[in-house]
């Protein structure tokens, strides 16, 4: 678009080596080219890695997912190496692309559904995917070889709203562009679904990760969440048709439409492409690092994959890689060398100087940030209601390793974090339990589930939870009561279900069951068993703390409810662990 200046500084062409594109896997990417070319030297000679000009005799057919955002580039790859003769051992290559939603694909494969990935080869949007699916040992076995593309994600906004920010001259960090649009009424803020858009995920991890580290960090991320979840869309794709259609007063100034979007530089380049003059969008690259789209290059259940299959599809990512599959790639707005940008990309995305649109973040979102974030999400989104039940035992009081602080004072610390993150709609209760500690029973109830927001007396459920976490303390000489404390805080938990909230029952402890005239486990898995309705979930999530308590009975005891068992040997995980089991249970539910 001509409104846009082109970037200072960058220089044209990007035609040289990628030198960061294929860092991702590198060594899984050698390892798989060597394996199924039964070594690179009879590749090349057999014409894996050539071109050729006599393949009309045999193709080979290799068909290809992708993520919808990239699919238009490789069908233009795939006429391109029709068109050229492109070979793999002399026969001409026959690649049909079809798009699909990843995270539709993702489901598919981690369910095991063969007949919904009929292809050998896959190209999500991003590596988390290829991940989530690695991660499930019960998933279609997926092989990543390398990385062909990348786009980072920064905010899109309509020229009205950016120039109310000062575009291009003032940057933000991730929070400051959040916090900018929900302090205005006029600046409404939108974005993918973070479970089903890698878009939307990462940038909620970035958002996190960088509100974690002001005061109150947590509380800011969890409203920012909250906000956005009101204005979600499944994709990209679905999220460029909340704009404002037309330069209208009544278009700009409706509600329903957004003025922001958390997009791909990409979306924003293949959205201004076809605008109207006077409609582009400019684009917000944070000044904290936009996290990136990294397209990874996958072959879909790699040991049932021909020879010839697989070696096709190395020789169609190779041509990616090469001067007229980067050509491609770029003409459609991807990166293909973070070195080398091409200055009409980033201008067309509605990129200018001084934007940081070189910037990334320090450090990349590790897998347990992007699950802490994804759980965070979950939470947010649906609200929740959960019962927390710990451990009150004496041993609670013993120190953890390397630090003067005892169990008891970092789980009250790390169940305190995690409070700050429940919005006021969500629902929390606290149990504490050791043996016998009012009257027979082993339980006491210290604050009744309700909504954090509801006030009683002047005090919120919020401060009567985080005065009651503060006062825990270990009961001396207590032991454990734990399995009739299961059975009867499962049984209020699942009779107080609530429909339309995550619902489940939070347990920890650090040792295992010390009340001989207990249910025993057998009789109380059994119980559970009994209690749990498919219908009216309630995820038992039992978390043991230090290594007295047994990973393998909880976990037993958890799966009863279709929840889960974790191990955690500092308690300051407690937090990290709740949101990683949220993401679980969702997965199964």
């Amino acid at each position: 678009m001509g409104r846009h200046s082109l970037p200072d500084g960058l220089r044209r062409g990007g035609t040289g080596p990628r030198s960061h594109m294929r860092n991702r896997n590198v060594a899984l990417a050698t390892a798989l080219v060597t394996i199924l070319a039964g070594g690179t030297v009879a590749a090349i000679d057999g014409g894996l890695l050539s071109f050729g000009s006599s393949c009309w005799d045999s193709t080979v057919r290799l068909r290809i997912a992708a993520a919808p955002g990239i699919a238009p580039a490789l069908k233009e790859a795939a006429a391109y190496a029709r068109d050229n003769d492109v070979t793999s051992d002399g026969s001409c290559l026959d690649v049909q692309v079809t798009a699909q939603d990843t995270y539709k694909v993702a489901d598919a494969l981690r369910s095991k559904r063969r007949s919904a990935t009929d292809f050998e080869a896959w190209v999500p949007d991003s590596g988390v995917w290829v991940d989530r699916v690695m991660a499930d040992n019960q998933s279609i076995s997926v092989t990543p070889a390398g990385n062909v593309a990348s786009s980072p994600i920064g905010v899109a906004m309509v020229p009205s709203a950016a120039k109310s920010l000062g575009w291009p001259r003032k940057t933000y960090s991730w929070t400051e562009l959040a916090g900018a649009t929900m302090a205005s009424e006029r600046l409404k803020l939108g974005g993918g679904d973070p479970s089903r858009s890698a878009t939307g995920l990462l940038a909620l991890t970035q958002l996190a990760q960088t509100a974690g580290r002001s005061k109150d960090g947590d509380t800011v991320a969890a409203a920012t969440a909250k906000a956005l979840s009101q204005r979600t869309s499944d994709s990209d794709r679905q999220v460029l048709d909340t704009l404002p259609r037309d330069l209208s007063g009544t278009e700009q100034g409706n509600p329903k439409r957004n003025q922001a979007l958390i997009l791909s530089e990409q979306a924003a380049f293949a959205y201004n492409e076809s605008a109207d003059s006077g409609d582009d969008l400019d684009l917000f690259y944070p000044k904290d690092g936009a996290p990136r789209l990294d397209h990874p290059f996958a072959l879909v259940d790699e040991p049932h994959l021909t020879t010839d299959e697989s070696r096709a599809a190395l020789r169609f990512m190779t041509l990616l890689g090469e001067r007229d599959g980067r050509r491609i790639l770029e003409k459609h707005g991807f990166r293909t060398d973070e070195d080398e940008i091409p200055a009409a990309l980033v201008a067309e995305a509605g990129g200018r100087a001084p934007q940081p649109y070189r910037e990334v973040p320090e450090k990349p979102a590790t897998d347990k940030e992007v699950e802490e974030a994804l759980g965070m999400w979950t939470i947010t989104v649906q609200s929740a209601r959960l019962t927390t039940v710990v451990d009150a035992s004496s041993s609670m009081s013993d120190p953890v390793p390397g630090t003067s602080e005892s169990r008891m004072d970092v789980t009250k610390a790390a169940l305190l974090q995690a409070l700050a993150t429940f919005t006021p709609e969500d629902e929390i209760g606290l149990w504490k339990f050791s043996r016998k500690i009012d009257g027979k029973r082993d339980y006491r109830v210290l604050v009744p589930t309700d909504r954090l927001g509801d006030q009683v007396g002047g005090s919120t459920q919020r401060d009567r939870l985080s005065a009651a976490f503060s006062d825990l303390k270990p009961v001396k000489d207590g032991s454990t009561g734990l399995y009739d404390t299961t059975l009867a805080a499962y049984k209020e938990a699942a009779a107080s279900y609530t429909k339309g909230k995550f619902n489940a029952l939070v347990l920890l402890t650090d040792g295992v069951n010390q009340d001989p005239g207990s249910i025993s486990r057998a009789d109380l898995v059994d119980e559970l068993r009994k209690i749990a309705d498919p219908e009216r979930p309630v995820p038992l999530i039992a978390i043991a703390v230090g290594p007295e308590a047994d990973k393998k009975e909880l976990n037993e005891i958890a799966e009863a409810t279709g929840g889960s068992g974790h191990l955690v040997t500092d308690p300051s995980q407690i937090h990290a662990v709740i949101l990683k089991a949220v993401v679980k249970a969702g997965d199964v539910s």
